[in-house]
């Protein structure tokens, strides 16, 4: 019997007992659609969250610095870092938060912050055309190189701007359109709780498909803050490293640098944190996450397997008869194990073909619903989804296909 004739054989004894077939598939459909899902939404995230720690850079280190007197230690902080040279510092900027009105023409922040009821549509995918409050920061002249933006138009915040506390901002491009639309805000003044800030620059888009953007940013010169925000005190900040390598010899000398500025903690506190290691823990937690909710859902396939080898055992007694007259007219052992690996094989791929649709549905749906992302299952997930419900067939249709070779042919006719 050649492998097309074991095929048409199969087919026909799943068809004959449909009902059983698919009680039969229906822990490898559960299973194969349950890893699909959870797998294909934890690296979705995890993909998505990589993406955008790249957009912001790469080699970035997070500094905190908290000093018990109350001053500022960016200063110290950045005459530092500029001693070390480019060969191992691209630049320094505090990341501290701003909270302030901002206002051009009808628009405000204020109003936007209503929208964030609407910024999802009824589908869980996030509406595009809301505009939301932007996040307002301080940074130094080196904003734009610590957090990866080029600027688009005008100029980037300078170290003239912050000595002589001029009342000036660069917008992300999201924000630029929220509050300009279209029309060029180089020069055009927002009112920020009722001061004037003139716009001098706009940033290149990196994240165009999300609402919650990196690019909804409004940034001030750090030293605005007396005016925006005073008592504020400066204690987190980013400095980007040359390189990876670079990386790890400047988070070596900030943290010495950190305990002399503190005097050993005494006078204050801080912490240094690469950002690499980070990307890397993320990854780690993922996989780790990956293959434990991947493991509970692969049990279903486990219990899915094994009633496939009682199904395949049932179906040998039903047989055995068939197979003794097999047997008799000349059919060879391999020819009878052939036979029922492919109908085990079978009933786990069709079962693995309907276990990949729903999984690419369960996919499509968590991304929507629990992280308000467009996930799709990647095509190695894919593949060996399918490849690993034709094995899990194969492995348990051993046993219930050795057994019917072995039948003996006088032994299998006296079977009723």
């Amino acid at each position: 019997m050649n492998i097309r004739q074991a095929m048409k054989m199969a087919f026909k004894s799943i068809l004959g007992n449909k009902g059983r077939s698919f009680l039969t598939m229906l822990g490898i459909i559960i299973g194969i659609a349950s890893v699909m899902t959870i797998v294909s939404t934890i690296n979705g995230m995890n993909k998505r969250s990589l993406e955008q720690m790249e957009a912001m850079g790469t080699n970035r280190i997070t500094v905190s610095a908290y000093l018990y007197n109350g001053q500022n230690a960016f200063e110290e902080l950045y005459d530092y870092c500029n001693s070390l040279g480019s060969k191992l510092v691209q630049g320094v900027t505090p990341t501290g938060n701003c909270s302030a009105t901002v206002v051009y023409g009808s628009k405000s922040s204020a109003a936007m912050e209503k929208n964030q009821q609407n910024m999802f549509n009824g589908d869980g995918s996030q509406n595009s055309n809301v505009a939301l409050p932007p996040s307002l920061y301080y940074g130094s002249d080196q904003y734009g190189v610590c957090n990866n933006f080029q600027i688009a138009s005008g100029r980037e915040l300078s170290n003239i701007d912050i000595k002589n506390y001029n009342q000036v901002c660069v917008l992300g491009a999201r924000a630029a359109r929220n509050f300009f639309d279209y029309a060029d805000p180089i020069g055009k003044e927002l009112q920020v709780n009722g001061l004037p800030f003139t716009v001098v620059g706009v940033y290149a888009e990196k994240d165009p498909d999300s609402q919650w953007s990196m690019d909804n940013i409004i940034v001030f010169p750090y030293t605005a803050s007396r005016l925006l925000s005073p008592g504020t005190q400066m204690n987190e900040f980013v400095v980007k490293a040359a390189s990876a390598q670079a990386s790890v010899e400047v988070s070596s000398r900030l943290s010495g640098f950190l305990t002399g500025l503190t005097n050993n903690g005494k006078s204050g506190s801080g912490y240094v944190d690469n950002s690499n290691q980070w990307q890397q823990n993320i990854n780690e937690q993922a996989t780790m996450m990956s293959l434990v909710l991947g493991g509970i859902a692969a049990i279903s396939l486990l219990v899915g397997g094994i009633g496939i080898m009682n199904i395949m055992l049932v179906t040998v007694t039903e047989r055995t008869r068939e197979i003794g007259i097999r047997r008799a007219i000349g059919a060879e052992r391999a020819s009878i194990v052939t036979q029922f690996l492919i109908e085990a094989a079978m009933l786990c791929g069709i079962g693995g073909l309907v276990g990949m649709v729903l999984g690419t549905i369960g996919t499509r749906v968590a991304g929507s619903l629990l992280v308000h992302m467009d996930i799709w299952p990647s095509l190695s997930i894919t593949v060996g989804a399918f490849l690993l419900s034709v094995t899990l067939g194969i492995a348990f249709g051993i046993y219930p296909a050795a057994k019917a070779s072995k039948l003996q042919p006088v032994e299998a006719l006296r079977a009723e």
